[in-house]
């Protein structure tokens, strides 16, 4: 057999410390009940209690859809409880995402109120996504939102009693409403310490280090290495990378493009505002870099 040289080698190991991008894991790996503990404990660090998955359930990502190989990505899970648990994860910027995530939402919850029950049968949702884009404007890489109802002169939080099994219960709106957690993966460049910092390390960089304790990540060690799919899954998987390195590189010469556009038009109007104020054909050219020609035909 013949020695591999130390290139090679080194290539390997490598190979055997890469970890499949978390997109592709749920798309292809995380709806597999074996597979289960990295995603709850991934939930687990995400929302800050113990969760168990009862089941996944069918969600617009469970369609291998061509068109949506690279972009978007999702899977709708149920905890034991009964709560309905959406986890998105969005690699290029999106015109209006705010308002797609409270139309997921929304369209969660009524799914899972039956024609005739009573309003008892709503179910929590909580709503995780996962951004590889820049999404307004703050300083820390992970956001939580929640409906609350808070005194305005009290600044109490509104208690609501209900009727269960002939008991008065009460409860909490946010035991009810919707949680929303964004987190900007882009914006993490911490020292990973805790393991929530673990886990966006992760999903950033793809890093899993050998001495991990954060729940999920153990499992994730084990079940997500790259060297551990076949040659045709790692070449699919090698495929879905590209697809996302090439829709990047489109949006950004877009971006780049338009800036441009920008910055030519913004020429044009100067020119045309100086021409106007009088100045000599000689000062436009020099202060806008326009030839005289195009400044002609303004």
């Amino acid at each position: 057999m013949e020695k591999k040289t130390e290139k090679e080698e080194k290539y390997m190991k490598e190979l055997q410390d890469r970890y499949i991008r978390f997109d592709w894991a749920i798309k292809r790996l995380l709806r597999q009940k074996a597979n289960f503990g990295v995603l709850e404990g991934f939930l687990t660090v995400f929302l800050g209690e113990q969760i168990k998955i009862e089941e996944i359930l069918e969600s617009e990502g469970n369609q291998q859809d061509a068109d949506d190989k690279f972009n978007r990505v999702d899977i709708k899970a149920k905890n034991t409880k009964g709560d309905i648990i959406l986890i998105e994860i969005q690699n290029t910027r999106e015109l209006y995402y705010l308002e797609r995530v409270l139309y997921g939402v929304a369209k969660a919850v009524t799914e899972h109120l039956h024609l005739g029950q009573d309003y008892s049968g709503v179910k929590k949702i909580y709503s995780i996504s996962i951004l590889y884009f820049d999404i307004g404007v703050g300083t820390d890489y992970l956001y939580h939102g929640q409906n609350q109802f808070v005194g305005v002169h009290t600044h109490d939080h509104l208690q609501v009693n209900t009727k269960e099994r002939g008991a008065i219960v009460k409860r909490l709106p946010s035991e009810i409403f919707p949680e929303y957690i964004l987190v900007r993966v882009n914006e993490f460049d911490k020292v990973a310490v805790t393991p929530l910092e673990e886990w966006v390390r992760y999903l950033k960089d793809g890093i899993i280090t050998s001495e991990t304790t954060a729940p999920g990540l153990e499992e994730a060690r084990e079940k997500l290495r790259y060297y551990s799919m076949s040659p045709e899954e790692r070449y699919a998987y090698d495929e879905h990378l590209n697809a996302i390195m090439i829709q990047n590189d489109v949006l950004s010469t877009a971006k780049f493009e338009g800036r441009e556009e920008g910055r030519a038009e913004e020429r044009l109007e100067t020119a045309r505002r100086m021409r106007s104020d009088g100045l000599s054909m000689e000062m436009v050219v020099r202060y806008t870099g326009l030839s005289e020609e195009e400044i002609n035909n303004l």
